[in-house]
């Protein structure tokens, strides 16, 4: 390797790390869904929790990081997930490729980082029909895609 091409390799790898941490930012190929929410972790996901109600989206749990850390002694920004599931939806992706189950229900993650900012983060369904080699199914993978979308941007209105 050149010394050019080694000067190139890590002048990307720094922006890429840098760009993996500035918070809300992340890594290319991730497969996660980020957008910043001007509302409370708290609210986001209560806001959230509408929003998948009106989809016919039910809660299967939420989980509140932060309070469990601080159960132990530990400190944690805030972070919350909420997993939220349709069966119809969900099984017609489990159909398509069982393994998929792993990741459902679907989960929604909204956290503060350093600077103060809160963020919503979901996994991409596309990311996911690659992740368990789901091919044909194109069209399930995109209705989720566009319900998981509609509820994040509805949330955060």
């Amino acid at each position: 390797m050149s010394r050019h091409s080694t000067l190139f390799s890590a002048a990307i790898l720094t922006a890429s790390l840098s760009i993996a941490s500035a918070g809300g930012a992340e890594p290319m190929g991730s497969g996660l869904v980020s957008m910043p929410s001007p509302y409370s972790v708290g609210e986001t996901l209560d806001r959230v929790t509408t929003a998948a109600a009106a989809l016919d989206f039910g809660v299967a749990a939420r989980i509140n990081h932060a309070q469990a850390a601080q159960k132990v002694g530990l400190e944690l920004r805030p972070t919350e997930v909420l997993l939220v599931g349709n069966p119809r939806g969900g099984t017609a992706l489990m159909l398509c490729a069982q393994t998929v189950a792993i990741d459902l229900p679907v989960k929604f993650l909204a956290y503060q980082d350093a600077a103060g900012q809160v963020w919503l983060t979901y996994n991409d369904p596309a990311y996911l029909m690659s992740r368990h080699n789901a091919s044909g199914c194109n069209e399930a993978f995109a209705k989720a895609g566009g319900a998981l979308k509609m509820i994040a941007m509805n949330a955060l209105k």
